[in-house]
């Protein structure tokens, strides 16, 4: 990255738990790195107060934090990001943004209620601790346990998702009609236009495989005698749950923050609603496996639960079944051609994501209908180049369900449409470039929106600031 404001514009959202990446990536690089990168740097003094934003300060350490993180992670992807006096200014602009940013989100009572913090917080700590290889070895890199890690960075948290909140709330209040998509485009020099790739629409039905009946009833087995160790033998479920528990809780001794009941599978949150504080379920059977609840808090229609989930061995799912229901479905579209895909995805495909879309698959980089075919994964692709004509609907394949828990599962493709490598042009590719114009939209008038939000907050510069970077182009 030789332009870094250019970067923090396309990321605009400070990292994300700073602190903790820097740790982690510590343990896999030598002491000396910071050094290295800043070998060329004046010695850096005791932490001082380099800004203010009305009644907020922002310190050097603060900047020093998040340029050694930025540099560490590009490392860690093997890009070796330079240290340099561009970049740590760009990174204090970018800080001095954000601060403007909860200054207005004050003015408009823009408010992260507790749960979202904490759901935040978890996927957070649960991706660190699959960094660190286990929640013990994170503990023993900060010297810490995981619980006050939460509560030391949840302040933290709260300002970076409501600084994303004001800022999302903006970007989307940013239209973009025809005529300007057509201005952007006849902007565009004809010998520069793009060639775009060959590329497809897709549609899917996907059916998981069943357990068989032993695996499943083995699971239900395992969960019970869990339950019974709870209930008749006193063992913690917060243990048994760190022991045995398959869900991503688990190493958190089960815990689920509070959540809306309608946030979690029907099955779960009617059995816990149905409890008192400190009570156990029965044994609950749902899409992910079989759970024990133990209910600790309600407040109106949020929970606050622990559970153990035990899952059904995925070598044990009946493939056979879910292969016959697709043949099935597949037959009968070839078969009455008055009955539509979409239908039938709407109604009997089991993947929750593109069932509600008519089977829709869009590429999950841009959410586009139309996926360029480099664009598309190994299994996709090689059924794909399979289907020669539009309207043609694959055999069952398996694949990896985009899920918490990555089921395996078969589907059946059907090639929508296919649209051959092209020069660029308005009638193809027109959602293609209404993208492309409306972020550059966005950056333009959120840019602006910030310097006008600039005028109405106190900020002082306690150091001196190269001029290029007090009002930043992008």
């Amino acid at each position: 990255m030789h332009e870094p404001k250019n970067y923090i514009q396309r990321s605009p959202i400070r990292l994300v738990g700073a602190a903790f990446v820097v740790t982690l990536l510590s343990l896999m690089y030598p002491p000396s790195l910071w050094a290295q990168n800043t070998a060329n740097s004046e010695p850096r003094p005791t932490d001082q107060i380099i800004a203010q934003v009305n009644d907020r300060v922002l310190l050097k350490s603060d900047i020093d934090t998040d340029v050694r993180t930025y540099i560490l992670q590009n490392r860690s992807y093997g890009q070796d990001i330079p240290f340099s006096e561009a970049l740590w200014f760009s990174f204090l602009e970018n800080s001095i943004e954000n601060f403007i940013l909860l200054e207005k989100a004050k003015i408009d009572s823009v408010i992260i209620p507790d749960e979202r913090v904490n759901r935040a917080m978890d996927q957070r700590i649960q991706q660190l601790i699959m960094q660190a290889g286990s929640e013990q070895a994170l503990e023993r890199a900060f010297g810490k346990p995981v619980i006050q890690l939460r509560e030391e960075f949840r302040e933290d948290f709260r300002e970076q998702m409501t600084t994303e909140q004001v800022r999302q709330t903006y970007l989307s209040s940013v239209a973009i009609t025809r005529p300007e998509v057509a201005e952007f485009f006849e902007s565009i020099p004809k010998d520069s236009l793009p060639t775009i790739p060959e590329q497809v629409a897709l549609s899917q039905i996907v059916i998981i495989p069943p357990a068989k009946s032993d695996a499943k009833e083995a699971a239900r087995f395992f969960a019970e005698s869990l339950r019974d160790s709870i209930l008749v033998h006193g063992i913690p479920l917060e243990d048994l749950a760190r022991r045995h528990s398959d869900g991503p809780s688990g190493p958190r001794g089960g815990l689920l923050p509070l959540m809306g009941l309608n946030e979690l599978v029907s099955e779960y949150s009617a059995a816990a609603a149905a409890l008192t504080p400190g009570q156990i379920s029965e044994v609950v059977e749902t899409e992910y496996g079989y759970h024990v609840i133990e209910l600790i808090k309600r407040i109106g229609d949020q929970i606050e639960t622990r559970h153990i989930l035990i899952s059904v061995n995925a070598e044990e799912l009946d493939d056979e079944v879910a292969i016959e229901r697709l043949v099935s479905i597949r037959d009968s579209l070839l078969e009455f051609t008055d009955i539509e895909f979409s239908s039938f995805a709407r109604t009997k495909s089991q993947d929750p994501i593109t069932k509600v879309t008519g089977g829709k698959v869009l590429d999950p980089e841009t959410g586009e209908r139309y996926i360029p075919l480099n664009r598309l994964d190994a299994n996709l692709y090689r059924t794909v180049l399979l289907l020669e004509n539009e309207g043609d609907i694959s055999d069952p394949r398996a694949f990896t369900l985009n899920s918490p828990q990555g089921a395996r599962a078969y589907r059946i493709i059907r090639l929508d449409e296919r649209i051959e490598e092209h020069l660029a042009n308005m009638d193809q590719d027109f959602e293609r470039l209404r993208n492309i114009a409306l972020q550059q939209k966005q950056l333009r008038e959120y840019t602006q929106w910030i310097e006008e939000l600039r005028e109405e907050v106190y900020i002082e510069y306690r150091i001196d600031i190269p001029s290029s970077t007090v009002s930043p182009q992008f």
